[in-house]
C-alpha cells in the first residue's frame, strides 16, 4: 500500500510540474486514473459456450465515446456506446487475450485506456 501511495504522489508531482498553463490542464484527461476505473467484463452465453458477451464497467465521471475490441482470434469490432457491450462467437475452443481500447472524453480532451483479460472458451 505504501508503494502505491508513493507512486501516486510521484505521478501527481510530475503531472503538476509538467503542466504548461491552465488551459492545457483543462484539456488533459488523467488516463492513469481512468484506467483504474475501467474494467473489462465477460460472460458466457447460456446456450452456446463459444459465444462470449463483453462489456465495459466504468466508474469515472467522464464519458466513454467508443470501445475497440480485439478478441484474440484475429477479429476486432468497434462499438460507439457507453458500455461497449458486444457478443463475439469464437470458431474454436482455446484461451484468448481480449483487449478493449476504451476512448474516454472529458471536455475537449480524450484518452484511451486498454484493459486486457485472458478468456477461456470451451
Amino acid at each position: 500500500m505504501r508503494k502505491i501511495a508513493t507512486f501516486l504522489v510521484l505521478v501527481t508531482v510530475l503531472y503538476t510540474s509538467n503542466s504548461c498553463s491552465k488551459h492545457d490542464d483543462e484539456a488533459i484527461v488523467d488516463c492513469f486514473g481512468d484506467s483504474i476505473l475501467t474494467e473489462l467484463k465477460h460472460s458466457t452465453d447460456g446456450t452456446n459456450s463459444k459465444i462470449i458477451n463483453y462489456s465495459i464497467q466504468y466508474g469515472g465521471s467522464n464519458t466513454i465515446t467508443s470501445v475497440k475490441w480485439t478478441f484474440g482470434d484475429g477479429k476486432t469490432e468497434t462499438i460507439n456506446t457507453s458500455t461497449g457491450a458486444v457478443s463475439h462467437t469464437y470458431s474454436a475452443a482455446g484461451t484468448f487475450e481480449v483487449k478493449a481500447d476504451v476512448t474516454i472524453k472529458k471536455g475537449d480532451g480524450s484518452c484511451t485506456v486498454s484493459p486486457k483479460k485472458s478468456v477461456t472458451v470451451n
